[in-house]
């Protein structure tokens, strides 16, 4: 599936419309330069699941659980990826994947090991400031 978002309210609702399709035990892979809109996406996601509070971006505390009738697990591998010092084991994801969606930014390449499925998500960024998504299904989940 491919799609161009002319706004972060665009993406907001494609992130909601993709939730639709989630259920626990679902991990979503988001990747893309910086400011490509991975965390708008996260925040549609969150709002399709019926999450409680505000979704951010978890830079800073690496990941964050947020409440609601699917849980979301919101995680920023960002400085996962060349650290060494914080292992993707110490986040214990893999006991959250099996009752909540984990949606993991900057994440290809670190957390696919999770799960045999996933979804990867895949932000560009146009010079008119249009975002162009691509998802595409990884494994038996998304066949």
């Amino acid at each position: 599936m491919r799609r161009e978002l002319a706004t972060v309210e665009d993406t907001r609702a494609f992130g909601r419309e993709l939730a639709s399709s989630l259920r626990a035990g679902d991990l979503v892979v988001l990747s893309g330069p910086l400011g490509a809109g991975k965390t708008a996406l996260a925040q549609g996601i969150g709002a399709g699941l019926g999450v409680t509070g505000r979704v951010t971006s978890p830079t800073f505390v690496i990941a964050r659980v947020h409440r609601g009738p699917l849980p979301l697990v919101h995680v920023d591998a960002y400085r996962l990826r060349d650290s060494g010092r914080i292992d993707l084991d110490d986040l214990e994801i893999d006991e959250e994947l099996d009752r909540a969606v984990v949606v993991v930014e900057w994440g290809d390449g670190v957390v696919e090991r999770l799960s045999d499925s996933h979804l990867d998500v895949r932000i560009e960024r146009r010079d008119d400031d249009v975002r162009v998504v691509t998802v595409s299904g990884v494994g038996p989940r998304w066949a």
